[in-house]
């Protein structure tokens, strides 16, 4: 009987707590919802300028010439509306203006350190445009749940759905539809078809990832993914015909263009530390309304030295380390790109990008899609000793692949996949991977992630960058010997070894072949040269892209090996006395 009472008495109060937490819940919920109203819009409607500066503080760019125009709904196709609404929100028409589950989704991933959270209603992510900020705190996202609530009840889902449109960030500096579809599709928005509508709507997940311009070979597969992604949505809600879905082809958009402050390599540079704050948390929606003050590691001297390299070695008139007072002859389907690092710090200290911003707006500093090549071939050597250490004498592409990746390559499965993608370095790479990948070596295997960013503030705001120097990542004895490889000092299956107290661990039956990180690729599409000194590793590329069709063409001419000549000189031009070509 006892027992029985016990049990009956533990049950209330167990019930009593859980309702005083249910009306506790109720009363917070309420409270919050009667404080907190509908603000005025935020200032960032009104976006500003972000000065970027060199490392010695003078000025490189000033960007913040934002494009901006507001359209009423009935302007935008409805075809192109309900493409947003696929995209983004299905049962917008329906919800209450908000998720609960996303949100919740949202809240944990600040508290914890998880990074941005997707999952908020079409109507959070315009209360989050127009009336808060970008910023990933707990509280603004509190609000904008609240706020998103009363939006909904007050206005209706066509003012909801055209403030949204008008409000979000599409790159580009181009804010709402209107602006979007004139940057990427010289029209105007009553003008696009679902095709296009589709495209705009993609781009809001990641504007600078899926922006056809500058993508990557996978940023442009998950761009055209993402797209698909939408109009299948559109088919699933009954708003598109499936035999016209199946007859669509990806839009194409036109070419950006460039500020005149972004003119010459100005325009590269700001492009990598856009990159790279992103990267780093800071929203593109919060850095594009502008504000922002920073500084780059570029250092002014060795970024007009490595312009000047380049000048002179793509130069098809003559060897001279300068330019002359002409602009020199070149070869017009031959582009370059080069990063210089110093793999004590992981400081950017100078990149190259292409000839002009203007004329070239693809990055070649960041591109992805030319083969590896001989630069590759150190990594192997890596893998091997890593692979011999280990005591597991079975050198797979497993092994080298897992290798590259810890150096800080993409390592993508399928470039790594294809036959003889190993001994030839078939995978592709961007001269900022390689300078990363060949200062982890020469910083005796600690992980170097290239940084150019120096410091990012606005107001009294400043952004927690990550640290470019990591852990180890290889063996010391790896390290050494693959950055030895550079210098001709170490080769596979050679006996000749930097350090003679090693016993050499590569057999000549484990060899790959010339491990000189020179020369032009399998295809002969490009050539690379990676650069080594005390305190700048430089990987430099040339690729043959055609200048009318921009596709990749065959190098012509590059016997005289114009990549070790851009080193040279780019060398002579950085220190006291000649240093000795260290490079391969």
């Amino acid at each position: 009987m006892r027992m029985r009472i016990r049990r009956l008495l533990t049950w209330r109060k167990a019930l009593a707590a859980l309702l005083s937490l249910c009306f506790l819940i109720i009363g917070a919920f309420t409270v919050l919802y009667l404080v907190i109203d509908i603000p005025r819009p935020n200032k960032q409607v009104k976006a500003q300028s972000n000065v970027y500066l060199f490392s010695d503080g003078s000025r490189l760019a000033r960007t913040g010439e934002v494009n901006r125009e507001s359209v009423p709904l009935d302007r935008v196709p409805e075809d192109v509306r309900r493409a947003f609404v696929a995209a983004e929100n299905k049962d917008f028409y329906s919800d209450s203006g908000v998720s609960l589950s996303g949100t919740a989704r949202g809240v944990f991933s600040t508290v914890t350190g998880g990074g941005k959270q997707g999952g908020s209603t079409i109507t959070q992510q315009y209360v989050k445009n127009y009336y808060l900020s970008q910023e990933q705190t707990v509280s603004r996202k509190v609000k904008e749940l609240f706020i998103s609530l009363k939006v909904d009840r007050h206005n209706s889902k066509d003012d909801i759905l055209a403030g949204y449109l008008n409000s979000s960030y599409y790159g580009r500096l181009a804010y709402g539809v209107q602006a979007a579809a004139r940057t990427y599709y010289d029209k105007e928005v009553e003008d696009l078809d679902v095709e296009e509508g589709a495209y705009l709507a993609a781009l809001l997940q990641a504007p600078s990832q899926y922006d056809w311009a500058v993508a990557s070979p996978a940023d442009k597969k998950q761009a055209k993914a993402r797209w698909g992604y939408v109009l299948d949505n559109m088919v699933g809600e009954g708003w598109l015909d499936k035999d016209d879905r199946r007859r669509m082809r990806f839009p194409v958009p036109v070419a950006p263009k460039a500020s005149a402050e972004l003119a010459g390599q100005a325009g590269y540079l700001v492009d990598v530390a856009r990159r790279e704050l992103i990267d780093s948390g800071v929203g593109e929606q919060e850095l594009a309304a502008g504000g922002w003050r920073i500084t780059l590691n570029i250092e002014p001297e060795k970024q007009r030295a490595l312009r000047e390299a380049v000048a002179a070695g793509l130069s098809t008139s003559g060897r001279g380390s300068k330019p002359k007072a002409k602009a020199p002859e070149r070869d017009p389907d031959r582009q370059a790109g080069a990063v210089s690092v110093d793999p004590k710090t992981g400081r950017i200290v100078a990149l190259y990008g292409g000839d002009d911003y203007f004329e070239h707006y693809l990055n070649n500093a960041t591109r992805a899609d030319y083969q590896a090549g001989p630069t590759f071939a150190p990594v192997v050597i890596a893998a091997q000793i890593e692979a011999k250490e280990s005591r597991d004498r079975t050198l797979g592409p497993d092994i080298i692949r897992k290798t590259a990746k810890k150096l800080g390559m993409t390592a993508d499965p399928a470039g790594f996949g294809a036959p003889q993608a190993m001994s030839l370095g078939l995978m592709g790479a961007s001269p900022l991977e390689m300078a990363g990948v060949h200062a982890t070596l020469a910083n005796d295997g600690r992980k170097v992630t290239p940084s150019i960013v120096k410091s990012a503030r606005r107001g009294d705001r400043s952004v927690d960058l990550p640290d470019a120097i990591g852990d180890r990542v290889i063996g010391s004895m790896s390290a050494k010997y693959a950055h030895a490889s550079l210098s001709g000092k170490a080769r596979a299956g050679g006996t000749s070894w930097p350090d003679k107290g090693v016993p050499p661990l590569l057999d000549a039956a484990d060899a790959s072949g010339d491990t000189d990180a020179s020369g032009h690729t399998d295809d002969r599409k490009a050539e690379w040269f990676i650069g080594s000194a005390p305190d700048l590793m430089t990987s430099i590329g040339l690729f043959g892209e055609s200048a009318k069709t921009g596709k990749q063409v065959t190098l012509k001419d590059i016997q005289d090996s114009p990549a070790a000549r851009i080193w040279g000189a780019y060398l002579t031009s950085t220190t006291d006395e000649p240093t000795p070509l260290d490079g391969s």
